[in-house]
């Protein structure tokens, strides 16, 4: 059968039969019930109807999209004059196919076959377990990776899933597989170890790769690095593979299951109606700023959902990878991934410029040429929101003029001092109440601060911030005062994070009051 059939088809068959939708059998005999002369598209369409006939129509929408990026792999796969690796075993008589029309889907988290959609890596999906998480209180209730060994892919690809689901319930921010290692999570900063079973070089390659197809697996393979979301149900998680010298490693984020506002992010309500109105503006440039790990990407994600709450405009975001999805609601929002549906941030950006956008938001600006481009942007006439990696107000600004070469920095000063709207830089630090919270700054560009950008004077930033209060402004010290006056941070948890001695002068003054108090409430009682 293969050798009268084309190879564009060949390998969507052996696509189809990767991802457990039919198999090579069955395919095949398929493919042969259609007219001489019939392409890829036609067999596409047969495929899915015979799928879609007890499908909802959601299911069946959902399935076009997945067929369509099959059919792109197929394309390009039968362009290259190699066939699939068949085996003999494919081709024997089965009833696979039928069978997967009447199964019943798998429950247990041990078996997950053609759970997978397809393989999509720009947002892998599975349907969640119905889990019954009243079991689930500590990672002694989860289940062991010590038998990694004796699953199959299926298995494992079950057992990722439930495991992932779990870690989400217990509030884990991060799930981290590698070899030569117990897997072990982050939960409120801290690293704990959910398994003592220490993974062997080829357990962590099959758990790592057992949720991707064939040919995603190959591409993993090939280029020994590799991002894409996930999505169980409605949950998502941003999934990041890598080969290091102990074999496969995979780091797990998972990403919040619902759009958080900004109160419920942690930010105060005396600062929420100033970061609201940087959004009021129709051009210039906001970023959100610091450390990995302190919710920049859920804050983004607020962000652009209160623009698209308030205003008709056009919202082009570009990501790596997409993790939290938008709904187009006042405003449209075009979402695109870097690796997807573009090369890079610099090319998307360069193209959102013909693309009618309002606002553009860039998931992470790092490079001369995407900083270059967003401020170009951000002058004339859209509004750019973006990410960067620094730690505060001052070295933010001297991130982004210190990439430009010496004799250009002067001129993109006064391109920065122009567009510049504000900067809200923040992280996540223990509230001594057993969780985390936020604190923050925010830089508001007055006319104050846009000297001190425009002349080079960083340094200056720090009290000019602390000195703006009225105008919104504030410091990470006056932020972490602040919340420790609503009782929302202990004195020993938020100390340590402060650097300004007027302001822990005022802290120490204050925690002092406190425990005078208490220890007369004490006296009292007794």
């Amino acid at each position: 059968m293969p050798e009268s059939t084309p190879a564009d088809i060949q390998w969507f068959i052996y696509a189809l039969a990767d991802n457990g939708v039919l198999s090579v059998s069955d395919g095949f005999k398929l493919f042969h019930t259609l007219p001489d002369g019939s392409g890829l598209g036609e067999y596409a369409q047969c495929v899915l109807d015979r799928l879609a006939s007890e499908l909802s129509e959601e299911d069946a929408s959902a399935i076009v999209e997945q067929f369509q990026a099959l059919a792109d792999y197929a394309s390009e796969q039968g362009q290259s004059g190699e066939l699939p690796p068949f085996t003999e075993e494919d081709f024997a008589s089965d009833d696979s196919y039928e069978e997967a029309e009447t199964a019943e889907p798998a429950q247990e988290y041990g078996d997950i076959a053609g759970a997978g959609e397809l393989g999509d890596k720009e947002a892998l999906h599975f349907e969640a377990f119905d889990i019954d998480f009243s079991g689930i209180n500590s990672y002694a209730d989860l289940p062991s990776l010590s038998d990694t060994a004796t699953l199959s892919d299926a298995e494992l690809a079950g057992r990722m899933i439930y495991l992932l689901s779990c870690l989400r319930h217990l509030g884990c921010s991060d799930l981290h597989i590698s070899g030569g290692s117990a897997p072990f999570v982050r939960r409120q900063l801290q690293i704990e170890r959910i398994d003592s079973y220490v993974l062997t070089a080829e357990d962590s390659f099959r758990l790592n790769t057992s949720l991707l197809s064939a040919a995603s697996k190959a591409e993993f393979v090939e280029n020994q690095d590799m991002g894409y979301a996930l999505e169980v149900g409605t949950c998502r998680f941003r999934v990041c593979l890598m080969q290091e010298k102990d074999g496969t490693s995979g780091s797990y984020r998972l990403v919040p299951d619902h759009i958080c506002t900004l109160k419920e992010l942690g930010f105060m309500d005396k600062d929420i109606p100033t970061i609201e109105r940087l959004l009021d503006y129709n051009n210039g440039l906001i970023l959100v700023t610091g450390p990995i790990g302190a919710g920049k990407t859920t804050t983004l994600a607020s962000l652009i959902d209160i623009v698209n709450a308030k205003r008709q405009d056009h919202i082009i975001t570009v990501e790596d990878p997409i993790e939290i999805l938008q709904i187009s609601r006042g405003c449209q929002v075009t979402q695109r991934e870097v690796g997807q549906h573009t090369a890079s941030y610099s090319r998307a950006l360069k193209a959102a410029l013909r693309e009618d956008p309002d606002v553009i938001v860039i998931g992470e600006m790092h490079d001369l040429e995407t900083i270059e481009n967003a401020i170009t942007a951000a002058e004339t006439g859209h509004l750019v929101i973006g990410t960067m990696h620094t730690g505060d107000a001052p070295n933010t600004l001297n991130r982004l003029l210190d990439v430009f070469p010496p004799a250009q920095q002067p001129q993109i000063r006064a391109m920065t001092a122009g567009s510049m709207r504000g900067i809200v830089c923040q992280q996540l630090i223990p509230d001594g109440f057993g969780g985390l919270t936020l604190v923050y700054e925010i830089m508001l560009n007055t006319m104050a601060v846009s000297n001190i950008i425009s002349e080079g004077k960083a340094f200056q930033l720090k009290s000019t911030m602390a000195v703006g209060v009225k105008q919104g402004m504030c410091t990470m010290d006056q932020c972490i005062l602040e919340k420790f006056n609503q009782g929302l941070i202990t004195y020993e948890a938020g100390r340590p994070y402060m650097v300004d001695s007027a302001t822990i002068a005022q802290m120490e003054q204050l925690h002092a009051v406190r425990e005078a108090q208490k220890l007369k409430a004490q006296a009292q009682r007794r």
